[in-house]
């Protein structure tokens, strides 16, 4: 049996490969919106929070089958909603009060769905990855017009 060291034992490492490139290219969308609007997060936070979720997504279903010790408790869930309240924590440090307004709101939520979308791929739901990154990156699009008094310069 292979130790899996330098590869995934239940998945092959072309589709490990193919999660990861899509956890990488989906959020770099989102985050380029960001960067081209010169909001206070450019796309690389983006891109290195969805990979950093694919990834502990990856590791954890790998973990959860390889044969261990009875007492060793791997809940997937319980991780993601770790990781999740972990990025919750990094896009709020995004958002300031200026004026009348909260500034940075747009971008603390899609860093936040950024590492949804990076556990979604991991866990091999390209689709609805896909899906998330698309309605993000419409939302972020199709609100510039409305949100312009509230850019951060």
């Amino acid at each position: 049996m292979e130790s899996g060291l330098f590869s995934p034992l239940h998945l092959t490492l072309g589709e490990a490969l193919l999660r990861l490139a899509a956890g990488a290219l989906l959020p770099l969308l989102i985050g380029l919106d960001r960067f081209i609007r010169r909001k206070p997060i450019d796309f690389r936070p983006f891109v290195i929070v969805s990979l950093s979720a694919c990834c502990i997504s990856l590791a954890i279903m790998e973990l959860a089958h390889r044969p261990s010790d009875p007492q060793v408790d791997v809940s997937p869930a319980r991780v993601f909603s770790g990781v999740i309240t972990g990025i919750g924590f990094l896009g709020a440090g995004a958002m300031f009060r200026g004026d009348n307004f909260v500034k940075g709101a747009g971008s603390a939520s899609a860093i936040w769905a950024s590492g949804v979308i990076g556990i979604v791929c991991g866990i091999g739901m390209l689709w609805l990855a896909g899906i998330l990154a698309a309605s993000v990156l419409a939302l972020l699009v199709a609100s510039a017009p409305f949100t312009s008094k509230y850019d951060a310069d």
